[in-house]
């Protein structure tokens, strides 16, 4: 599907622009790999890792709407990763989410329907569902844009889709490099906001797979969560630092005990495939008559009971602390 052809990725010098760019190499021959960021220091780090003959990298900024339409030329595939996604920063920053986390994502749909990309995928966030804090908040209203930019195209070809997961293991700013850097510090005790809290669980390669088969999947608006595993936060400390003390510091600004992927309130628009959801649109497109219950791979799903709710806190998969350990052994590949 990728060979031969041009992919952008917003946001591309992250961790997961690496991770995809990692395996699109090594499983495809893309005619052009374009990685798209802000940051010249970061891009001149990964052209030092990626520096094969179809990888460009394009300074510049999803704010900038006539960057976009010209980073966007003759592109077939768009993976937009590119967001101010840290909870606290947001709520102290609010104007600088907005502008990068919905102003952005106009920037890339408008660029998107003006080129004629072929497809289009939004990486979501877990903190979309439901959101309290700014940060989710930002990312909802951008998987709106994205679902209803399906029907603003009219009769062009592009098709976007969302996908959404939880914490990735080990990815920057996230929790387990920040508890292993304390440790390396020799810290005596772990800060946790609460003992009872617990996150979805998900390694890089894992997001980055769930993102690429969703390129064959999607016909347009849906948003894909996969199913994967929980975690206790207690498990978590336990995993990394058996026998350590910890320390309560109560839960930080807009952060929530439990995260939630599919909302009880999304449940009648809900889709349960074998090992993935997906949330149909709430709008119909105009002139398109799209039966999600079989998607562009053949797999089939079926209706979620109402007011179903998958969240962090009931999810039938929780890790054990080897599992845990296994998983960031797993990240580290």
């Amino acid at each position: 599907m990728f060979n031969n052809k041009s992919i952008l990725i917003t946001g591309g010098t992250g961790s997961f622009g690496k991770k995809y760019t990692k395996t699109i190499l090594a499983n495809y021959k893309p005619k052009r790999l374009i990685i798209l960021s802000r940051d010249e220091l970061k891009q001149f780090e990964m052209q030092q890792e990626f520096n094969d003959p179809c990888m460009r990298y394009f300074i510049g900024d999803v704010r900038d709407a006539e960057r976009m339409m010209q980073a966007m030329q003759d592109v077939d595939f768009v993976i937009h990763a590119a967001a101010l996604k840290q909870v606290p920063a947001a709520e102290y920053n609010p104007m600088e989410c907005i502008k990068t986390n919905i102003h952005g994502a106009e920037n890339v749909i408008k660029a998107a329907i003006a080129n004629k990309v072929e497809k289009v995928i939004a990486l979501s966030t877990d903190k979309a569902a439901n959101p309290i804090n700014l940060y989710g908040a930002t990312k909802l209203a951008s998987d709106k844009l994205f679902v209803a930019a399906n029907n603003m195209v009219g009769s062009g070809p592009t098709r976007f889709a969302c996908v959404r997961y939880g914490n990735v293991v080990g990815s920057r700013g996230s929790v387990v490099p920040f508890f292993k850097g304390l440790l390396e510090k020799g810290a005596e005790s772990l800060p946790v906001t609460h003992a009872e809290m617990t996150r979805f669980w998900i390694t890089l390669q894992d997001g980055v797979d769930f993102v690429l088969t969703n390129f064959k999947r999607m016909q347009g608006g849906e948003i894909f969560i996969p199913k994967i595993p929980s975690v206790h936060i207690m498990d978590l400390v336990a995993a990394y630092a058996p026998g350590i003390e910890t320390e309560i510091i109560g839960i930080r600004p807009g952060e929530k005990l439990h995260e939630i992927m599919c909302p009880k309130d999304d449940s009648h628009l809900t889709l349960e495939f074998a090992d993935h959801y997906v949330i149909c649109p709430t709008i119909t497109f105009f002139g398109q008559d799209i039966d999600y219950t079989t998607n562009h791979l053949a797999e089939k799903g079926q209706s979620v009971p109402q007011g179903y709710e998958y969240h962090s806190g009931n999810n039938p998969d929780f890790l054990d602390i080897q599992q845990i350990r296994d998983f960031d052994k797993l990240a580290e590949l």
